[in-house]
């Protein structure tokens, strides 16, 4: 039995670009919060303890991915590229940190869960609507057509 599925493109593309823009903000929040509030010995001392190899260079790694991967998804910018550094950040959150906490928070991995499966989707869907993607051709030619559409 085959299904076909009808999408709204306005809608989808819509709904794509509040996913992209609420999950970029959720690890803009984070990498500030690593570097202006914990700082980067804090952040290297936690990654020691979980025992994160190179803790000070994967504090500063991990950082960066998160404020400025979280910022290009917040704009909607290499939008599929941010995507990917921020799923293997969650990866390894998932299987190094969380794990062991079962599934559940809030030591558990259904936060980091969801983040991942976020950014996994918006890599293979794109930024969707108001994106700078849309705006200097940083998407797929798929992408432009579906976000003129909106």
């Amino acid at each position: 039995m085959r299904m076909r599925m009808h999408a709204r493109t306005k809608e989808v593309q819509w709904g794509v670009a509040l996913l992209r823009m609420t999950v970029g903000a959720i690890f803009l929040a984070h990498g500030l919060q690593k570097l202006l509030v914990t700082g980067m010995p804090g952040v290297a001392e936690f990654m020691g303890q979980v025992s994160i190899p190179m803790p000070m260079a994967s504090a500063i790694l991990v950082t960066a991915v998160e404020t400025v991967c979280g910022l290009a998804l917040v704009l909607g910018l290499f939008t599929r590229w941010a995507a990917v550094p921020l799923a293997i950040d969650m990866l390894v959150a998932m299987t190094v940190v969380h794990l062991p906490g079962g599934f559940f928070l809030p030591n558990g991995i259904e936060f980091t869960l969801a983040l991942l499966a976020a950014c996994v989707s918006i890599g293979l869907a794109g930024p969707g609507a108001f994106a700078l993607d849309n705006v200097i051709g940083g998407g797929r030619e798929s992408d432009r057509t579906r976000a003129k559409a909106a």
